[in-house]
């Protein structure tokens, strides 16, 4: 993996643990509403995927998930960029929803980095 500054591996795990705790959220309201929850639960074991995989890389930490899972979880960050990237590009620069997404697209990307890495 390459070289990532400490203020980028700490806004990377702040980044994945806000879209955790979004997607947490997600769920809980569309579960009580009822409506179909497949692909934030999806999102949500990815993301999660995800962030183990960044610690495990960076803090030494193990997780216990199989090729099959990092592979789904690659495939959906990988799936995730597109939109967030179209999302980035409608933004004023500097302004805060922008550097948000900007800390998110570098984690997701540092992310889809170490599951390849974890491939070898």
């Amino acid at each position: 993996m390459e070289k990532v500054s400490n203020i980028d591996k700490l806004e990377s795990i702040k980044s994945f643990q806000s879209t955790i705790r979004k997607l947490e959220n997600a769920l809980f309201q569309m579960t009580e509403k009822g409506a179909n929850t497949t692909l934030v639960k999806k999102r949500l074991k990815a993301v999660c995927i995800g962030l183990a995989v960044l610690e495990s890389a960076w803090d030494q930490k193990s997780y216990h998930y199989t090729q099959e899972e990092l592979a789904e979880a690659h495939n959906v960050l990988t799936g995730l960029l597109p939109s967030i990237e179209k999302a980035y590009v409608k933004l004023k620069a500097g302004s805060p929803q922008r550097t948000l997404l900007d800390r998110r697209i570098k984690a997701l990307e540092l992310a889809i980095q170490a599951i390849n890495d974890s491939f070898l």
